[in-house]
């Protein structure tokens, strides 16, 4: 099972914009707002979705107390109300990009998200028009080098994964979306906790591009993932080593 995943075509993304760690913070915030004002309240133990996010912040170091202020804060009156909103566009060449919002205001998202693909030769579309080119996976990504890679895809297998892969100490397992909760059951039962795990959107796709196309998608990418309201990017370039290096 293992080899060069799907999910591969995403990760330098992720690892550039996860340097930003203010921005991580503030997003996994957000984050943990939605699920307690849509997911059941301030109990982890009867809100998975806040569970979750509560997970995620403890696998990015977030402080505790950060994390307890934010659920407070979000279970209390008169705290913000975000709203869940995607967009899908292209970018150069027909590179598909999705990306995913939690606003406080639709109205500006939609100007801000508009000006950033008309601004680097980009078009906004219609929803629903990138439905045919992702997939919607659970993803689960553990740094544990001291796995026992067998076992542990056996486990996971077993649990309901699609896919387990393993690369400098880091394991990706990848599901289908109605079997992540199986996949986190069986991770709790082995006492191993995720850096980060949630559903992602993983091409079914790709975009082969030169390096001149890359540069132009990338500066969007970049100006995207700087808005304050965006909260996870997607794209379908096909990775190549030379671009993530740099």
């Amino acid at each position: 099972m293992a080899g060069h995943s799907k999910f591969a075509n995403i990760k330098h993304r992720k690892g550039a914009q996860d340097k930003k760690r203010g921005k991580i913070f503030s997003k996994i915030i957000k984050e943990i707002n939605v699920a307690v004002k849509t997911g059941g309240g301030g109990d982890p133990d009867s809100n998975p979705r806040l569970r979750l996010a509560i997970q995620n912040g403890r696998g990015q170091n977030m402080p505790k107390d950060t994390i307890e202020r934010a659920i407070a804060k979000a279970s209390g009156a008169g705290g913000e109300n975000y709203t869940e909103v995607n967009f899908e566009g292209y970018g150069a060449d027909g590179v598909a990009i999705f990306i995913e919002c939690a606003t406080d205001n639709n109205t500006r998202s939609v100007a801000n998200i508009r000006s950033y693909f008309n601004k680097h030769g980009g078009s906004l579309g219609k929803d629903g028009c990138l439905e045919f080119i992702f997939d919607q996976k659970g993803i689960f990504v553990i740094e544990d080098p001291e796995l026992d890679e067998d076992d542990f895809t056996m486990s996971m297998i077993d649990g309901g994964a699609e896919d387990v892969e393993f690369e400098d100490g880091v394991s990706t397992v990848t599901t289908a979306m109605s079997d992540f909760g199986s996949v986190q059951k069986a991770l709790a039962d082995l006492k191993v906790v995720p850096k980060e795990a949630g559903l992602e959107r993983i091409p079914t796709t790709f975009k082969d591009i030169t390096k001149k196309t890359f540069d132009s998608v990338m500066k969007l990418i970049d100006a995207i993932e700087d808005d304050d309201d965006v909260q996870k990017v997607y794209h379908n370039i096909a990775y190549k080593d030379e671009f993530a290096e740099e």
